[in-house]
């Protein structure tokens, strides 16, 4: 079928040295253009972002500081692109929550106020997550062709829980799983211990108010002091531990602090 549109529609996707908004800067840009009459335009260029490219990233999208060391910066490319979308909606993947909110930030680092109120913002994903529902009588017609009877019932739910568990296991053996970013996390395997591994292998606590980063160091994941060390933290700003024993927090999550702490101080 054709869009019924009354404007043009600039589907777009960016690359980007990272997923902080503020810090991070774009790599690569693609759009495609779309007008009422169906006409499509499509314009894609590399970016040099004037700071390096984490490896870790490029081994995602597969640009390399080397790939964009003559391309032009942002700034440079700021007037063509913004005239490219002048007028436009603008739609994409998850373009809400990151894509939209980095161009608007590098059109104004380049000085051009990018204005988005007048224009109709468009996220598949979030039409994805609409329709597509991800509850466990949804999961049990996916996986198993099966019509959830009694959904809700305790019984009816540990059983049907218990088949698409097993479906998965079956039909994800020995494939790759990835997180939201890209990032290689495991193989899916018949095996109990792995596949708790791979699902918690960033928990501390069971409300994850704390996770392990990727040096396996526990580290806040939540308030002011999110991403921050725990074993930091407790040095720098001791009462912050009393704040939390007093506070509305689950024991576990109390029972976990009160272990690094100790951890902490068995070690010095």
């Amino acid at each position: 079928m054709n869009l019924n549109l009354k404007t043009p529609i600039a589907f777009f996707d960016l690359e980007a040295t990272g997923i902080n908004i503020s810090t991070d800067r774009i790599v690569e840009v693609s759009i495609v253009k779309v007008h009422p009459g169906g006409e499509e335009e499509t314009k894609t260029m590399q970016i040099n972002p004037t700071i390096p490219i984490p490896k870790e990233v490029s081994l995602i999208h597969g640009i390399y500081d080397k790939d964009i060391k003559d391309a032009p910066t942002f700034k440079d490319v700021a007037k063509e692109l913004h005239q490219f979308l002048e007028g436009a909606d603008l739609a994409g993947f998850n373009v809400l929550k990151f894509d939209i909110p980095l161009l608007v930030e590098e059109f104004l680092r380049a000085g051009i106020d990018f204005d988005i109120e007048k224009r109709n913002l468009l996220d598949a994903q979030k039409i994805f997550h609409m329709m597509e529902k991800r509850n466990l009588t949804a999961a049990y017609k996916f996986y198993c062709g099966k019509n959830l009877e009694n959904a809700h019932s305790a019984e009816a739910d540990t059983i049907a829980t218990y088949e698409v568990f097993k479906a998965q296991i079956e039909r994800y053996k020995d494939e790759e799983a990835f997180d939201l970013q890209g990032n290689k996390l495991g193989i899916i395997e018949n095996d109990m211990k792995k596949v708790h591994q791979l699902i918690n292998e960033k928990m501390v606590d069971l409300a994850g108010r704390f996770i392990f980063n990727d040096e396996g160091v526990e580290c806040f994941n939540f308030g002011k002091h999110k991403g921050k060390p725990v074993a930091q933290v407790l040095k720098e700003e001791p009462n912050y531990y009393d704040w939390m024993m007093k506070g509305d927090f689950p024991l576990d999550t109390k029972r976990k602090f009160t272990q690094i702490k100790l951890r902490d101080f068995n070690n010095r």
